[in-house]
């Protein structure tokens, strides 16, 4: 039986409230209950202005071309649905590849350069957690912050990128690019856009991506823990401590008994936070996800384990389209 305690740490100890209303609202934009799915109905004329207004803003938008390949990797649905690791897994053998995306949840605003061809730039509070995993991970890559995305484009061209990654891209309608959408392995029961639903766009503009990739079918995540960069056994007694969008699909491919801390997604994890968790949870490992431990790893912790995440694309997807993209566009 999971034991889950949603919890936001403050000095005075655990307080779980903001986490309890984070969760609520993700059960109800996913698989509402009965009483979520009133309240889902009684939003529809908000969510029928808001798809209103993404119909104006794609229809008036004029597509820039910026004379380079750009990949964008987005999805349709509010929350994770693995954009980070593919976008890792395709761009890791692309050469002058720039990364580009928003930095969620970082402590600075404008534009930054996360990692110049591979060396880091910044710290984590400047470049937000997911740029930083992206710079880690792409061992030569050029990764980019920055709100505006065309500004982000003219800054990677400038310093000599060949192909760009957006993540996130989907619904930059100005930029001329190939648009690769992911599907959830489970896909919400409510079909709306939000405020009623899960969709930050309409289901039916799957069909407006040049590659859809379906969690499950196109592509599976392959998690194996680490310690100090070396393959092993999680502890007996262990917690799952994390700061990322829908926590319990992480619950998967660990131990049934497991505890589990959840913060808000892009939380900043604070001394105290941590000194708390030690002292209620001595004897026990903690584990975690490479998102979140980029913004551990300062605080030096003994027990720490991380889950390894890979991404096993199909042998049957057929990139024929993406390459030709990538080709004709060089």
């Amino acid at each position: 039986m999971f034991v889950t305690k949603l919890c936001k740490l403050h000095k005075s100890g655990f307080k779980s409230l903001k986490q309890k209303i984070i969760l609520w609202i993700e059960d109800y934009l996913f698989f509402p209950n009965y009483f979520q799915k009133i309240l889902s109905y009684l939003l529809l004329p908000l969510s029928f202005l808001y798809i209103f207004i993404i119909f104006i803003k794609r229809v008036t938008s004029s597509k820039i071309d910026f004379g380079i390949p750009i990949i964008s990797i987005g999805n349709l649905t509010v929350g994770g649905s693995g954009k980070t690791p593919i976008t890792i897994e395709l761009a890791k053998n692309i050469k002058d590849v720039c990364v580009i995306l928003r930095g969620y949840g970082r402590a600075s605003k404008g534009l930054f350069v996360v990692s110049l061809n591979g060396k880091i730039k910044v710290d984590v509070n400047i470049s937000g957690d997911e740029a930083m995993l992206l710079a880690t991970s792409l061992k030569n890559a050029t990764v980019i912050v920055s709100e505006d995305r065309v500004l982000g484009i003219k800054k990677a061209k400038e310093l000599g990128s060949k192909v760009i990654f957006l993540d996130d891209g989907f619904s930059k309608y100005c930029i001329k690019k190939f648009d690769i959408l992911l599907k959830p392995k489970d896909e919400p029961t409510n079909n709306f856009c939000i405020p009623s639903g899960a969709y930050r766009e309409p289901k039916s503009f799957y069909k407006k991506a040049d590659l859809v990739l379906k969690e499950g079918i196109d592509f599976k995540r392959e998690v194996e823990i680490k310690k100090d960069g070396e393959k092993s056994e999680l502890p007996e007694k262990t917690i799952l401590l994390t700061a990322i969008s829908k926590p319990k699909r992480l619950l998967e491919f660990l131990p049934k008994n497991i505890e589990t801390i959840f913060f808000e997604d892009h939380h900043t994890f604070t001394k105290d936070e941590i000194d708390t968790i030690l002292e209620k949870y001595r004897e026990f490992g903690i584990v975690t996800t490479q998102k979140d431990f980029v913004k551990l790893e300062k605080f030096h912790l003994n027990n720490l384990y991380i889950m390894d995440l890979k991404i096993k694309l199909s042998e049957k997807l057929d990139f024929k389209e993406l390459n030709t993209y990538l080709n004709t566009n060089s």
